[in-house]
């Protein structure tokens, strides 16, 4: 296995680090097409969200200058960057790539929002021609252990959300959310899922402003609320009590200055803003102001922390499912890497057998069909314990570490020119990895 992962999430990196690194959706099939460039690199795939940004590849020799690719894209300092770094390579890469489909390294441990993201990076990856085969083939087994964690554990049952977080600290601020306001900037899952959760605890109106205005109107619509045009945001956003936000801006779109106009206009009534943007939408300046409550989405971690016990056992439960999952998918993945090898041996041996018998047979004069039979079985026979001791050996080393030096010795010694093998389809079926959720 030539996997090599490297990355920062909510563990690794504080926000001012993650948003540096974020990648809008828009530019990230340029930025899957980049890195495929890059060399050393056969396969790439991009997991960017708001938690994490993983740059996940099969190389061609196992090693590839991926912190390099960092720096230069991101225009970021090794200094500034590398202290937050996580890389995995190999069987610990699958580890991880498993462990994220499956939503246990995930801010809110069993949310299933993650595995969407992840199905997302991997039909864009696929679009541009950054995926093919082997790293086809980790995602494809990724999104078969997801659900089989999600069906043999209750990793994901009653498990708290950032949308439910944001509904506990709504009600501190505010006692009561029955006839709240609310404003969606941003017409992103999240902020829907947020306002969802928070129409469902009496909030009253709700508005919605997105850049693309039809956008904007769609979800308005589905909440019986009003859509704003975004130009006119300012002058409508004081209407809120709580405003939710993720808008994907480059740079902050509410800021002091903002801040004072609201609660000018609102008589200094408290406002609550949920900044579930990366990079952020609200300044940090803007929680100076008295009336103005800000969370982000390193606050809501904090706040999640507290109910990660209760699911602490079945994590455990799915960790060993994934332990269970690598070891197989390591197997599977050095047993075909030895099958190329033995279809080469056994075409060589047998291309040998044909021309041996062609050779001598003009001396040997016509053979009754008894004889043709005897010649075939005696070569064939001479043939198969030829390549009895290099095909067993070959079979045991791809259950072990050695697989790939058993492979290149054989080549050697019997000078074998692999055909070209065509690149593998995933295994999983299409409505589990070629649909967004």
């Amino acid at each position: 296995m030539r996997y090599q992962l490297i990355g920062v999430n909510h563990k690794s990196a504080p926000l001012e680090v993650r948003e540096r690194l974020a990648i809008p959706e828009s530019k990230l099939p340029d930025c899957c097409r980049d890195l495929t460039a890059h060399p050393g690199i056969e396969e790439a795939m991009i997991i960017s969200t708001c938690n994490r940004v993983e740059l996940v590849t099969h190389t061609t020799n196992g090693s590839a200058d991926l912190r390099g690719f960092l720096h230069d894209h991101f225009h970021l300092k090794a200094e500034d960057l590398d202290p937050h770094l996580y890389e995995f390579r190999e069987k610990d890469a699958v580890r991880h790539v498993f462990r994220v489909a499956s939503s246990l390294d995930s801010m809110v441990v069993g949310e299933a929002q993650i595995l969407g993201q992840v199905k997302e990076a991997y039909a864009t990856a696929r679009a541009v021609g950054a995926l093919r085969g082997q790293l086809d083939q980790l995602f494809s087994r990724a999104f078969a252990v997801a659900k089989r964690v999600r069906t043999e554990t209750a990793v994901g049952s009653s498990s708290v959300s950032i949308a439910s977080v944001a509904v506990e600290l709504a009600k501190k601020i505010f006692g009561s959310l029955h006839g709240k306001n609310v404003f969606i900037v941003g017409a992103g899952k999240m902020s829907e899922l947020a306002a969802r959760h928070l129409m469902a605890h009496g909030c009253g109106s709700i508005f919605v402003a997105n850049r693309t205005y039809d956008r904007a109107i769609g979800l308005a619509q589905r909440f019986n609320g009003q859509a704003i045009k975004f130009e006119d945001l300012y002058n409508s956003c004081d209407r809120a009590d709580i405003v939710i936000t993720s808008t994907g801006a480059p740079h902050a779109i509410f800021r002091r200055e903002h801040g004072e106009q609201f609660l000018s206009r609102r008589k200094n009534r408290p406002m609550f803003f949920i900044d579930i943007a990366v990079p952020r939408d609200v300044a940090a300046e803007m929680a100076d102001l008295d009336g103005i409550f800000v969370y982000d989405i390193d606050d809501l971690q904090q706040a999640v922390s507290s109910h990660v016990a209760d699911r602490r056992k079945e994590a455990e439960r799915a960790e060993a499912i994934i332990a269970a999952e690598v070891e197989k998918f390591e197997a599977r993945t050095h047993t075909l890497d030895v099958v190329p090898t033995i279809v080469s041996l056994q075409d060589h041996l047998e291309t040998i057998r044909q021309a041996e018998i062609d050779r001598v047979r003009g001396r040997m004069g016509a053979l009754t069909p008894e004889q043709e039979m005897a010649v075939e079985a005696l070569t064939r026979g001479i043939i198969n314990k030829v390549m009895h001791t290099p095909i067993t050996t070959l079979k045991s080393a791809a259950r072990e570490s050695e697989a790939t030096t058993v492979i290149d010795v054989v080549r050697r010694l019997f000078n074998l020119q692999l055909k070209q093998q065509a690149a593998p389809q995933p295994s999983g079926k299409k409505d589990e990895v070629g649909t967004r959720q």
